[in-house]
């Protein structure tokens, strides 16, 4: 039995909070399918379902969930997992996955302000676009240096209110 179809839950009620949840991802800038799936792994108990399971649920084909999560995988959304014992997998997001997401993004943040120190070289300082791009630098190294302590603050609070990461 699914999480979806729990005796104690109502599947309409699940249904409306995946998308409800899967529309405000898509108003963040997430794209519609992979939210949506994002949004039933999110609410189901295990964390954990399989192709066929996301396409029931969500009455989607099993190429859409495969283009949903491959794109999840890529930004350290979902991991992927063989049942043992089978050719199926299945789908999971982690307790700590919003760390994982946003830690990967740190490393994007590195490549945009080495991208940026070269714009300004290339540009010259001096000229309005350069002085743009170096106030947008300026911007990225702040938001980097105070990443790194507000992560270490996560993950002392994180403990504190839910234990050790993966203790769902």
């Amino acid at each position: 039995m699914t999480d979806d179809k729990a005796p104690d839950r109502d599947p309409e009620a699940v249904s409306k909070f995946v998308e409800s949840f899967a529309a405000q991802l898509v108003e963040a800038g997430l794209a519609r399918m992979p939210a949506r799936v994002f949004a039933a792994l999110l609410s189901s108990d295990s964390g954990s379902l399989t192709s066929a399971e996301l396409s029931e649920q969500l009455r989607i084909s099993p190429a859409a969930v495969s283009g949903a999560v491959r794109y999840l995988a890529q930004v350290h959304m979902l991991s992927r997992e063989r049942e043992p014992g089978s050719r199926r997998e299945r789908y999971r997001v982690h307790a700590d996955q919003w760390y994982e997401a946003l830690t990967n993004r740190e490393a994007v943040i590195k490549r945009w302000e080495h991208a940026l120190r070269e714009g300004v070289q290339s540009l010259g300082p001096a000229s309005p676009a350069g002085r743009r791009l170096t106030e947008t630098l300026a911007f990225f190294e702040f938001v980097d240096g105070e990443f790194a302590a507000m992560m270490e603050r996560w993950r002392v609070r994180r403990e504190e209110l839910f234990g050790a990461p993966g203790s769902w």
